[in-house]
């Protein structure tokens, strides 16, 4: 894996994407993740801003992801302005990607989370906000993935 490519990229894309007002984002998160690697290696943060989460809420979020019943349950991730968990609901699944509402959030607009998924990554994205918020968050997730894609990563 080139991981000075990933990092100069991750560094580049977060620096204009990721911030508490302005850009789409307000948080982001990659993991590393093979699905097909054998189960006792673990899933890493490969990179993070915005968002800090200990490696059993990882692990917590990665089962999520494998036991693949995106709506039939709600995940954590993150935790907002009071310190609560942000409980997401998945909201539409497509093939390498789903987005999810915070159910318990005090924002008027709602928050979300975009979760894109590359060959050996899960690119976690937090945003806040409604439907014209979600767009713009969609199209800078999309720029990374673009990004690690070209290289297979």
């Amino acid at each position: 894996m080139d991981w000075v490519f990933v990092q100069k990229s991750w560094e580049k894309w977060a620096s204009s994407n990721i911030g508490s007002s302005g850009p789409p984002l307000k948080a982001a998160l990659l993991i590393n993740y093979d699905p097909l690697r054998p189960s006792r290696l673990l899933s890493t943060i490969a990179e993070q801003e915005g968002i800090k989460i200990s490696p059993i809420e990882l692990s917590q979020f990665v089962n999520f992801i494998k036991r693949n019943k995106l709506q039939k349950e709600t995940f954590m991730i993150g935790n907002n302005q009071s310190d609560k968990w942000m409980t997401d609901m998945v909201t539409s699944i497509h093939e390498n990607w789903f987005c999810a509402r915070c159910l318990n959030t005090s924002k008027s607009a709602g928050e979300g989370a975009i979760v894109m998924q590359t060959s050996v990554f899960l690119l976690v994205a937090l945003y806040d906000g409604s439907i014209g918020l979600a767009s713009r968050a969609m199209a800078s997730v999309d720029q990374l993935v673009w990004q690690l894609n070209r290289k297979n990563l």
